[in-house]
């Protein structure tokens, strides 16, 4: 099956972004492209390694509040980059020095929004990673702030940087599938129980202050703090999230999708007896004008129906397009196949280099980015409120005011998320 061309895709984008936007190095391609990491576990470590490959980029900054982190990651650091980088607990101080041209945002969810949005007021570029926002009125300020200051900033969503998901959009846009009514996504995460912990001193090392940042002042909790900060609402998004930004992303992209006008979720802590607040099995229906999108995720389990820990299936009139470990296939009908493209996430990165530099279209720019994150939101908005939700896409509002108190958040002093 034919690979759609890179103009082609580009000639699909939604958004056109112009070279003349962008200042310092966007303006000089061959000058260095100077970018700061911040977050020092799993993602921060892949970024402060795959960075420093693209030709031309250096890693100058480590933000990290937990200073034990810093020996290993300066360890990949050093696996791609000869040239030693400093470490800062603080992210302003980094956004204050006039060289750093980027920062790569890989800290906890409840980060995510004001890093991006004090980056796009010092004059950074961004990439950041998903979940794009905390919550809905994070992500759509985020976007404002890029649109104000002329910041390119990419959403780490790299399955849009693939070809095999360029095809199947391709596939599904040239009427192929037929219509799609149903869509589905889903994760069987095969995750342990975090167990019950109680609150404890902070540890050696860790500012718990910057930790925090936006978020209300609680007592330091090991299960509150490194990877399972995922399962608290104050700082995380939950499952739906942390995964299932990637599913829904990937059907809104291909389908063409905007916003939906009805949301409602079920679920609930139904497996473990633990310290994670957010639900361990849920699901999550978005009724677009087109089709319904599912989500599905239950953390506990190995594999799904279809055989596959993570997945997407497009229920269209002339077949079922399964994205699967191997790529996508279509299931009872037309006879059409992909396999998964490699090094998406290079990719990815290539391209937030390039817009920068010459002014390319992003694969996943933030408003995007912001969309496809906002289905998250309203999926956690419905769970946590029980109603079902209808939503005003181009007011991002929703009917049911006693259910808006989901979609933002109040501010800690000192770390307020500035209006744009």
């Amino acid at each position: 099956m034919r690979t759609p061309t890179r103009r082609t895709f580009l000639a699909a984008s939604a958004l056109t972004l112009s070279a003349a936007a962008y200042s310092r190095a966007g303006d000089q391609p061959n000058e260095r492209l100077r970018v700061a990491v911040m977050g020092g576990r799993v993602r921060g470590k892949f970024h402060l390694k795959a960075f420093p490959k693209v030709t031309g980029v250096e890693v100058t900054h480590l933000i990290e509040p937990d200073a034990n982190l810093v020996p290993e990651a300066f360890g990949e650091l050093a696996k791609s980059q000869k040239a030693e980088a400093k470490h800062e607990a603080d992210i302003r101080k980094v956004l204050a020095e006039k060289d750093v041209d980027a920062l790569v945002v890989a800290a906890p969810d409840h980060w995510h929004a004001l890093a991006t949005v004090w980056a796009c007021q010092a004059g950074k570029h961004v990439y950041c990673e998903k979940p794009v926002s905390h919550n809905l009125v994070e992500g759509r300020r985020m976007v404002q702030a890029a649109r104000k200051h002329q910041r390119v900033v990419q959403v780490g969503t790299q399955r849009q940087s693939a070809a095999h998901v360029l095809a199947a959009r391709e596939f599904i846009q040239s009427g192929k599938l037929g219509k799609v009514p149903f869509a589905r996504a889903w994760i069987a995460g095969n995750r342990p129980s975090i167990g019950k912990k109680k609150p404890t001193d902070v540890p050696k090392g860790v500012d718990y202050d910057l930790f925090l940042g936006p978020c209300p002042a609680t007592p330091f909790h090991p299960n509150r703090f490194h990877y399972n900060w995922h399962w608290w609402w104050d700082l995380g998004t939950g499952e739906l999230g942390n995964n299932g930004i990637h599913g829904l992303d990937v059907a809104r992209f291909v389908l063409g999708l905007d916003t939906p006008t009805r949301v409602s979720s079920g679920g609930g802590k139904f497996f473990y007896d633990d310290d994670q607040q957010t639900p361990d099995t849920q699901t999550a229906t978005f009724d677009f004008p087109t089709c319904s999108l599912v989500w599905e995720h239950r953390i506990w389990a190995k594999k799904d129906l279809e055989g596959e820990s993570f997945g997407i299936a497009l229920h269209g009139e002339h077949g079922t397009l399964v994205f699967d470990s191997k790529g996508w296939h279509v299931k009872d009908g037309v006879e059409a196949s992909e396999k998964a493209a490699a090094g998406i996430e290079a990719a990815h990165i290539q391209n937030f280099v390039d817009a920068i530099r010459t002014g390319a279209k992003l694969a996943a720019d933030i408003e995007e980015g912001h969309k496809s994150t906002l289905l998250c939101h309203l999926g956690n908005a419905a769970f946590r409120s029980g109603k079902t939700l209808h939503f005003d896409g181009k007011s991002e509002t929703l009917a049911e005011r006693d259910a808006a108190g989901y979609l933002g958040r109040e501010y800690r002093k000192g770390f307020e998320l500035p209006a744009v």
